[in-house]
């Protein structure tokens, strides 16, 4: 059988943040109840995928599902191991903003099977994390990283945010050297990027927000990197650092081009070629799903070229690369047979290297990825 991922998406939150252009929603508590129902729903309509997959990673991610009770989280766990085949030894996470897990809530999540937590910390200093538009302060973070120790948790990942306007490079370092000191396993680094239709979107537009010179923003992400290396945290994913043995399992599906399915409005699924992705409103999706209809709001055919450049856009952003092995496996011819003129050319520029296992970016090819997925494009 095949292994996949299953997402599931709660799109409910306190607050909004002023960067978030994801499908999650403030003052809609009153919709959390039909909408977990809905998400049944949605869940039960994939019938028996036994004969053909098997579930090996569970993400419940948002918004914060963390909003939800520890019993009603645990509930939908309980229902993806009825609806689904889900291994014995699948990770299963649950996204959780400080302040909205309290030491109790993160035992019932333990105990009811959850067994990665990942915290969105952002910013170590309390004038970012009030700048950002978050709803905690440092202490809650730590406050929820002592609970979930306590309640059995060993892998947790904290999220955080570089090239916020005003940042300074010994506040970014600082952000990482006290988060990795607090014990976790994982830490995903992403560069600020402002979206339309956020609040930070609209202060550029009016001239109240200017974004970090890119420059800088190269500066801190090369000194994190240095510093998160000494700290015991590997570089794995162009933004994603771990513990060994602690890389994320859900992402690399992602990245290794793998099959998944997403339940939940706003989600994606890729399966049987097909990708699509369902609604974004709460309640277009509620009433879909209560009268029989599906959630899906596009979907697209994924043809055999398509398949192979996303695989080798992807591929190039892990440090693993291509593996050769892997890639024979799954298309029946090599990369060097396929891409001889490309392979050369990348090589040359410093930007890929070849070893009897793989090929595989280099530093200077983990900056500039879409000069490599550029290259295979055609």
């Amino acid at each position: 059988m095949k292994e996949i991922g299953l997402y599931l998406h709660f799109p409910f939150c306190m607050q909004k943040c002023r960067y978030c252009d994801f499908p999650s929603y403030a003052g809609r508590e009153g919709q959390m109840g039909p909408y977990l129902e809905a998400l049944f729903r949605e869940m039960e309509s994939y019938g028996d995928i036994s004969g053909e997959y098997e579930i090996g990673t569970i993400f419940m991610g948002g918004g914060t599902p963390t909003l939800y009770d520890g019993d009603s989280l645990v509930r939908v766990l309980d229902k993806c191991r009825e609806c689904f085949p889900v291994r014995e030894d699948a990770e299963i996470t649950v996204e959780c903003n400080p302040g909205t897990a309290g030491r109790e809530k993160l035992c019932i999540l333990g105990k009811g099977g959850f067994n990665r937590l990942s915290i969105g910390l952002q910013a170590w200093q309390d004038s970012l994390l009030g700048f950002l538009g978050r709803i905690h302060r440092r202490q809650q973070f730590l406050d929820t990283i002592r609970w979930a120790r306590e309640a059995g948790f060993v892998n947790l990942n904290a999220d955080v945010i570089f090239g916020i306007p005003g940042q300074t490079l010994d506040e970014w370092l600082e952000t990482l050297e006290k988060t990795a000191a607090c014990g976790i396993t994982h830490l995903s680094a992403y560069s600020l990027k402002i979206e339309e239709g956020t609040v930070f979107y609209s202060w550029k537009c009016s001239g109240g927000l200017r974004e970090m010179e890119d420059e800088k923003e190269r500066e801190l992400y090369h000194k994190g990197i240095a510093l998160l290396h000494q700290l015991g945290l590997e570089q794995y994913e162009i933004s994603n650092f771990a513990r060994k043995g602690f890389s994320c399992r859900h992402n690399l599906t992602y990245w290794r081009n793998g099959e998944y399915i997403g339940c939940g409005c706003g989600a994606h699924s890729h399966l049987h070629s097909i990708r699509c992705g369902n609604v974004k409103d709460i309640g277009t999706y509620i009433d879909r799903m209560n009268n029989g209809r599906p959630a899906i709001d596009f979907k697209e055919e994924i043809d055999s070229q398509t398949e192979l450049f996303e695989t080798l856009m992807l591929g190039f952003r892990l440090k693993e690369g291509i593996r050769k092995k892997d890639f024979l496996d799954r298309y029946g011819f090599s990369l060097r047979n396929r891409y001889p003129k490309e392979l050369e050319m990348l090589g040359a520029k410093g930007l890929i290297e070849e070893d009897a296992e793989a090929f595989r970016p280099t530093a200077l090819g983990l900056d500039f990825e879409n000069t490599i997925a550029l290259a295979f494009l055609k």
